[in-house]
């Protein structure tokens, strides 16, 4: 009897060890899951945008909030609704802009309300994605090299992800 409840308990520590492992694996990144952004129209990325990527170089805490403003074109035949606008980081927000009408800000997910964006961009046209960055919101212990994230989503799930960093100094 000692030997079938060892035998049990070993198969059972065995399958809790095994879903431990296969739930702790590393998650799909976001930038891997999403489509990339290309300059090139395509139908997995309609949403393209010349720059991505943008440095602020060094920003100090004692001077505030910046600001850059990137492009997004819309390459498809049709409309593209830009359902969602998210953030990396609580200290980002962002705001969208289609012809004379604005939305946002939007910011991360969990730290406030992240209102739906549903902002319509026609065939062939362009958006102005606003990206806010506040060096103050994390406070003294935010100081050093940052990498910030903006997440544009689509009504089909596809992502346009536009990104920044800054040193932040006091």
């Amino acid at each position: 009897m000692k030997n079938k409840n060892t035998i049990i308990t070993v198969i059972a520590l065995i399958i809790i060890f095994g879903g431990l492992v296969y739930f702790a694996k590393p998650s799909q990144k976001p930038s891997e899951k999403a489509n990339a952004v290309s300059d090139e129209p395509s139908s997995a990325a309609a949403l393209t945008a010349a720059e991505t990527f943008y440095n602020f170089g060094e920003v100090s805490m004692a001077n505030g909030n910046v600001n850059h403003e990137f492009k997004v074109k819309n390459n498809a035949a049709g409309p593209i609704n830009v359902a969602k606008i998210y953030t990396s980081c609580m200290c980002t927000t962002a705001s969208i802009t289609v012809g004379e009408k604005t939305k946002g800000p939007f910011g991360m997910p969990g730290h406030g309300l992240v209102p739906k964006a549903n902002m319509e961009i026609p065939a062939g046209a362009e958006a102005v994605i606003t990206a806010i960055f506040d060096p103050n919101a994390h406070g003294p212990a935010g100081v050093g090299r940052i990498e910030r994230e903006i997440y544009l989503e689509d009504d089909a799930g596809a992502q346009t992800i536009l990104k920044f960093e800054a040193t932040v100094t006091p």
